[in-house]
């Protein structure tokens, strides 16, 4: 197989790489930008409030509300396999992707449950500590 087709056909995989990495670098330099810009200042002798950090554009710590939406995103990820599995076997006539797309879907949504889990308990962490 040729170099250039074998780059062809693996283009739509690069691309979720470079897309991933290019997101990821940004934030990082974003980042150190922001804490040189905090170092500067405290080295200056100003002083550094959460408010004043906050403005700048840190981010913040994530809260279980965050892992509530990532679970149930791959939860919904999930059933649209199921869907899709069902979808191909009566169009197709095809039983075996009535087997395949459900075990597919168990990997995003065992993860959705875990994270859904994940984030009630913190709720529930987060309102005994507020009372």
């Amino acid at each position: 197989m040729e170099i250039s087709t074998m780059l062809v056909a693996m283009s739509p995989f690069l691309m979720v790489v470079a897309i991933v990495w290019i997101a990821f670098n940004a934030n990082t330099q974003r980042r150190k930008a922001t804490l040189a810009t905090i170092e500067e200042a405290i080295r200056g002798g100003q002083q550094m409030t959460p408010d004043t950090i906050k403005a700048l554009g840190m981010p913040q710590k994530s809260s279980a509300n965050g892992d509530l939406k990532a679970g149930l995103i791959l939860i919904a990820v999930a059933a649209g396999f199921l869907v899709l599995g069902w979808a191909i076997g009566s169009v197709e006539g095809d039983q075996e992707a009535m087997f395949i797309m459900p075990a597919i879907a168990s990997f995003p949504g065992f993860i959705g449950l875990v994270l859904v889990g994940f984030g009630l308990m913190g709720r529930k962490k987060e309102q005994q500590d507020a009372a």
